[in-house]
């Protein structure tokens, strides 16, 4: 990695409180030109709320500020807007999407930053006379995109794409400014395919060769040893070690993280189900989602398993549980227990003892303004009556909030959210614990059938074996039947009995979880088009 001795950029003695609540205590890092560092910690580390600090989030000002120095180039700098921190050379990649669904990828690339044709009228009247230069435009955002080594659709509409392809529209954005000297990467990997990863980590390298200095921040922690130089571990808000990448291993980051060994989630004992009678029957299945291609599902779900659905991104595999619970326009047929269950119809899935974690934790998971109380018990209390009190034969009915306030506490306590109490608002919660949340909105439902998308989406090591423990949990012990739809292969191999692999919109395969990982592979390239 080609990487200077010139120093870019220091943190000296950075502190921030929340409300009395001190989030970051005495941080100091310090980073070259052309140097990756990897910057990890558990949920609520305080990873996110350091690079808020440095990119001048509004949020950080709107809270009171923070103490401490930033120096940049040598000079010290204090970023009052997102917009000083661009103009002085530094961009930032959030977890959560900040593109524009009707643009193209290259109308996002370049937004207000587009190359335009001048004219005489122009120069006279008004600079909004100019006209776009299309050509100008479709040459700087291909070069964008050609850093990052991968083929997305530049005249592509944002809504129409993969979720993965908008994370790499959102990268390119940012390799498009011309002064970038250090680019800030928060989870850029969590909805990427194993290939896509792979893709982003070489792009990565391509960076730092041309001197660009990169924070990443992730939970999928072989790839931090795989691209960067140095490891910067947090834990509770204060920096607990600082190591060479190749001095170091997964494990001892792990425990510098948690402050503990963490065991990985114990293997899934596969049932033998020859006998298990199918409880869900999926049959020519289409879905119309953008950026998802569902043409002929046909499936069969069996009874207290726990399936696994794999594959590459855009292929099908979230359209499938996004078609089937109602949320996107879908054709087909699928029974449940016996009896047809009507597509486009959200709540007779719900009233059949179906229930769905979304791979879109903010846009369908959460009422991001409401407490944690309310996220967990309203779905429940909505459709089945639950944590309700009643007299006068039900006419009169008011919330049992000690039974909402019990399970929520049990909730977290299981899990592990991390939240200042359980009235604390679902958007205060770090990326990770609104994903805990999700789940456990629907083991409030106690559904018979669960379908979970991106279970593990942007959770650290930690809290990753809680959930995958928390899943078996609640199948072994309750008979829910789990349908799992994950990017990460060896996670549905370690949790699941059986995987079907999607294709080309169609199921190309169902194989024992045990079955190598080059099997499974192969199958995902089989139908890609």
């Amino acid at each position: 990695m080609e990487k200077t001795d010139k120093i870019l950029l220091v943190m000296r003695g950075i502190r921030k409180d929340f409300f009395g609540n001190q989030v970051l205590s005495n941080i100091n890092l310090t980073l070259h030109e052309g140097e990756v560092l990897g910057l990890v910690g558990e949920n609520g580390a305080g990873k996110s709320t350091l690079m808020k600090i440095l990119f001048g989030m509004d949020v950080i000002r709107e809270t009171g500020g923070y103490e401490g120095e930033i120096e940049l180039d040598g000079e010290p700098v204090r970023f009052n807007s997102p917009f000083d921190a661009l103009e002085a050379g530094i961009g930032m990649v959030h977890q959560e999407f900040s593109l524009i669904p009707g643009f193209t990828a290259t109308e996002n690339i370049l937004l207000n930053r587009e190359p335009v044709h001048r004219s005489v009228i122009s120069e006279i009247f008004t600079e909004r006379l100019n006209t776009l230069d299309r050509g100008a435009m479709d040459k700087k955002s291909a070069e964008a995109i050609g850093l990052m080594g991968v083929d997305i659709d530049a005249n592509m509409l944002i809504h129409d794409m993969p979720i993965g392809h908008m994370q790499f529209t959102e990268i390119a954005r940012e390799l498009s400014k011309d002064k970038l000297k250090l680019l800030i990467l928060d989870e850029p990997t969590a909805v990427l395919t194993e290939q896509e990863a792979d893709a982003l980590i070489a792009s990565i390298r391509n960076m730092a060769a041309h001197g660009i200095a990169v924070i990443f921040i992730t939970h999928r922690l072989q790839e931090i040893l795989t691209v960067c130089d140095k490891v910067l571990v947090m834990r509770d808000g204060e920096v607990v070690a600082e190591k060479l990448a190749n001095d170091t291993t997964v494990s001892e980051i792990t425990r510098l993280m948690v402050g503990r060994n963490v065991a990985a989630p114990t293997a899934r004992v596969s049932m033998n189900r020859s006998d298990s009678k199918p409880v869900m029957t999926v049959r020519n299945l289409w879905v119309d989602m953008p950026g998802e291609t569902v043409r002929n599902v046909s499936l069969d779900i069996l009874e207290g398993e726990i399936l696994g659905i794999g594959g590459l991104a855009g292929q099908g595999k979230l359209g499938i549980p996004n078609g089937i619970m109602g949320l996107y326009e879908a054709g087909g047929q699928v029974i449940y227990e016996g009896k047809e269950i009507p597509l486009n119809a959200p709540r007779a899935c719900l009233d059949a003892g179906l229930a769905f974690v979304s791979e879109d934790r903010r846009g369908v998971g959460l009422l991001l303004d409401e407490s944690l109380e309310w996220n967990i018990a309203f779905p429940a209390m909505q459709i089945q009556g639950k944590f309700l009190k009643s007299m006068l034969g039900g006419l009169v009915k008011w919330r049992d909030e000690r039974a909402i306030r019990q399970v929520t506490q049990q909730y977290v306590e299981q899990l592990m959210i991390r939240c200042t109490s359980t009235k604390q608002k679902a958007r205060e919660l770090s990326g990770g614990n609104q994903q805990k949340v999700c789940l456990t909105k629907a083991f409030a439902l106690s559904p018979r059938l669960l379908f979970v998308s991106e279970p593990t989406r942007g959770i650290d090591v930690g809290a990753k074996a809680l959930v995958l423990e928390a899943l078996k949990k609640v199948n072994h012990e309750q008979g829910v039947t789990i349908v799992m739809i994950s990017s990460e292969l060896e996670e549905l191999r370690q949790t699941c009995d059986r995987i079907a692999i999607v294709s080309g919109g169609r199921i190309v395969g169902v194989m024992p979880a045990a079955t190598p990982s080059e099997d499974f592979g192969m199958l995902m390239v089989s139908q890609v088009k």
